[in-house]
């Protein structure tokens, strides 16, 4: 009920900021359908679904802290791009300068979600991929990869994978250390993220 409700806020506030542009589409797709095209309904559903991911991006933009501890937020480097093949969306947003620096991914419909979940669920495959640099633990209740990737220098830099069920968010610190990354994760709204991308 709570997803219902949330898609319907999200597809008023799509039509309202996009409708012309949704009408237009929506209306090309139903011309296209009864004259028989249906690769040219095909594809003006595509771009209906593609504008109303990029929407919703935005508000997950919204969601995301203004300031990861120390870290300033770099608000010219914010965006939301539509993915390839008309499939979902990728929202990027990064903290700091200098020698501290943060980043978030968040990729709708990722395609390294089903690797990324075997790796998690499947003791086997950790098993085989672990080489002491990455281990599984929870983050507000979603099983999560943490990596230490090695970067030739002193300072440390850690990634950190959450999938969702659709949707990738990925974060990445260097010149941090595994409390600090964990800490900073734990700043995500990812149950709001949640409710709006899946």
């Amino acid at each position: 009920m709570k997803k219902l409700l949330v898609l319907s806020i999200v597809l008023i506030a799509a039509t309202a900021l996009n409708a012309q542009d949704f009408k237009k589409d929506v209306a090309a797709a139903k011309t296209s359908y009864n004259a028989g095209k249906l690769e040219d309904a095909h594809f003006a559903l595509q771009q209906t679904l593609q504008a109303l991911d990029i929407t919703i991006g935005k508000e997950v933009l919204k969601l995301l802290p203004s300031k990861m501890d120390t870290l300033q937020l770099n608000a010219k480097d914010d965006n939301v791009t539509g993915n390839v093949s008309f499939v979902g969306a990728t929202i990027h947003r990064s903290y700091g300068a200098g020698t501290k620096k943060a980043s978030i991914e968040i990729v709708n419909n990722s395609p390294m979600l089903a690797t990324l979940n075997a790796f998690m669920t499947s003791p086997l495959l950790a098993g085989l991929g672990n080489d002491g640099k990455s281990k599984v633990l929870k983050i507000q209740g979603y099983k999560s990869r943490l990596t230490k990737e090695d970067n030739g220098d002193a300072a440390q830099t850690y990634k950190l994978e959450i999938p969702f069920s659709n949707a990738l968010i990925t974060l990445n610190v260097n010149n941090t250390s595994e409390t600090e990354i964990v800490a900073l994760a734990n700043s995500i709204p990812l149950e709001q993220i949640a409710r709006l991308i899946q």
